[in-house]
């Protein structure tokens, strides 16, 4: 099956045509589906799957073979098939659930003292109490208040990167607290 390309108009006697890669689905299949497994194999690690997975994304384009304009990126779309595919089978994959008779609690031997707790925390609150005010903060925002960087970098209005930097040299700071290494779990 050849497709005209456009002439030019000294040249409107003898049209050029260009043959398409692949005529048939058919033809794209045989000639692909090597390639194409492999790419399937990358994204399940199993053969099986990798088949079922490879086949349902040559289904789809099937369905849309008339539709692809450019068959010179066909593996690029059939690519995509497979990657839309596996995630849409990770997102509906099964989570197994098991009921059991009895509750599951905690061990009461492992359970940490109270005062022990309280006293990390005391002696933690007491480090940080000794940071810079600014990377103080900054540890506060990101630990105890749960923001990321991004919004801790909103919130103080400095930059992502500066955020990153303080909170590093802070831990550092803590890491090295000699009031907190007695205590350490």
């Amino acid at each position: 099956m050849t497709t005209p390309v456009c002439t030019s108009a000294s040249n409107a006697a003898a049209p050029v045509t260009q043959t398409l890669p692949y005529p048939s689905f058919s033809s794209y299949m045989r000639a692909r589906q090597p390639v194409l497994l492999r790419t399937a194999r990358s994204l399940t690690g199993n053969p099986s799957d990798a088949e079922d997975l490879l086949q349902t994304a040559l289904a789809k384009t099937y369905v849309a073979w008339e539709r692809i304009e450019d068959h010179r990126a066909l593996d690029g779309y059939v690519r995509r098939a497979l990657l839309n595919t596996r995630t849409s089978q990770w997102r509906k994959r099964k989570v197994d659930e098991f009921a059991c008779g009895e509750l599951p609690e905690p061990d009461p031997a492992s359970a940490a003292d109270p005062a022990e707790q309280q006293a990390l925390r005391d002696a933690m609150w007491r480090a940080i109490m000794r940071l810079p005010t600014r990377q103080r903060a900054m540890v506060v925002l990101r630990y105890y208040e749960d923001l990321s960087e991004v919004q801790t970098a909103e919130v103080l209005g400095v930059s992502v990167g500066t955020v990153k930097s303080a909170v590093s040299r802070a831990l550092g700071k803590l890491r090295d607290d000699a009031e907190l290494g007695p205590v350490r779990p």
